[in-house]
């Protein structure tokens, strides 16, 4: 199986220009960039780059489920819009965080906000030819109100809207962290993974000991940690990734793995950054190419 490998740009490198972004990726050995929602520029210098084009970043996110009706009614006008724009610059993957404004919104009143908002966003992405990739990051302590980030919920979300243009990214560090098996996940909705992004974590049994399955009460959490586990570049973690591109392969995904960075010993800089983005290639390179 080949997969092509890519990124999301990570924290420092968005300050670059694009192009030398483009470059440091082609040069890295990456075939696709992940573009912010104001992709034209982004999407002309991958082109230039001999890149592919990954996810788009979805122009709103978490006003698609806010309980004002007029609110809800212009994201959706404007993510339909954006979602025309994607086709027509050859984009077909759209990256979606349902994090709503509130962070005490309950889940399942942004289910209710959800059956009414997507209905027409995926109607705009059936006639596009777009889909969707809902991100599993549960989103901040101590509510964790993302809206899809358990199978329980993503069961609910696609019996309520089941247009096939609306799937998951997956990705396996969020899957861990939640103790969730990442390789059932992979089997169950095999047919609705449309992104996935190339992260890790590492579980620590004495942070286990210290501080069970909540964060730190005195101690500072660490960056990218959640105290009895962090993120890291694949490789360094727990995940399988031979296991993952056999399931990946038996699935039949036709996307990319793009390495999503978040692991402390990598950041603070750009150099820091690139070390961290070759440090995963060579990894997720050794099973998915």
């Amino acid at each position: 199986m080949a997969v092509s490998l890519g990124m999301r740009i990570p924290d420092a490198m968005r300050n670059l220009p694009i192009a030398e972004v483009a470059a440091f990726a082609r040069d890295a050995g990456l075939d696709v960039l992940d573009l912010r929602a104001d992709f034209a520029s982004t999407a002309a210098a991958c082109r230039a780059a001999g890149l592919g084009l990954g996810s788009v970043d979805g122009v709103v996110a978490g006003e698609l489920i806010s309980p004002d009706d007029a609110t809800r009614e212009r994201a959706v006008a404007d993510l339909c819009n954006q979602i025309s724009s994607m086709a027509a610059a050859g984009a077909r993957t759209m990256f979606l965080c349902l994090v709503p404004r509130d962070d005490a919104q309950t889940i399942a009143r942004s289910l209710e906000l959800f059956k009414e908002s997507f209905p027409a966003v995926a109607r705009a992405c059936e006639e596009a030819g777009v889909r969707i990739a809902f991100e599993g990051w549960p989103g901040p302590g101590p509510y964790y109100p993302t809206l899809g980030y358990t199978p329980e919920v993503w069961r609910a979300m696609f019996e309520a809207v089941p247009s096939a243009s609306l799937g998951l990214c997956y990705d396996p560090s969020h899957l861990v962290r939640l103790g969730i098996p990442y390789l059932r996940v992979l089997d169950e909705f095999k047919g609705r993974i449309y992104h996935c992004h190339g992260k890790d974590t590492a579980l620590l049994p004495e942070a286990q000991y210290l501080y069970g399955r909540f964060p730190p009460a005195l101690d500072r959490t660490a960056d990218f940690s959640g105290g009895a586990w962090r993120y890291c570049v694949p490789g360094s973690g727990i995940v399988d990734w031979s296991a993952v591109a056999y399931g990946l392969e038996s699935a039949g995904y036709q996307g990319c793995v793009s390495i999503e960075l978040e692991d402390a010993r990598y950041r603070g800089s750009v150099q820091s950054e690139q070390k961290g983005v070759r440090k995963a290639l060579s990894h997720l390179a050794l099973h998915l190419r």
